[in-house]
């Protein structure tokens, strides 16, 4: 049977991203005087890196990661 791609950008997810997370992690990509430099640098090598395509698959890779590491 041959495998089916899934698109990662668009559609239906089965993550559900909570607005106050979202919120916390602009504040901390934007305002935050620690943080901000870091993700900011970081965002601005993967934006200009890696396609749309990419990014998305690397948001998911990091999101799986944190997950299974959520109780260490």
């Amino acid at each position: 049977m041959a495998h089916e791609t899934i698109p990662l950008l668009g559609g239906k997810s089965v993550h559900c991203i909570n607005e106050q997370q979202m919120e916390e992690a602009v504040r901390l990509t934007e305002e935050d005087p620690i943080s901000a430099p870091k993700i900011g640098q970081i965002l601005k090598e993967v934006e200009t890196t890696l396609t749309r395509n990419e990014q998305a698959a690397l948001a998911f890779m990091i999101i799986k990661k944190l997950k299974e590491t959520a109780n260490n």
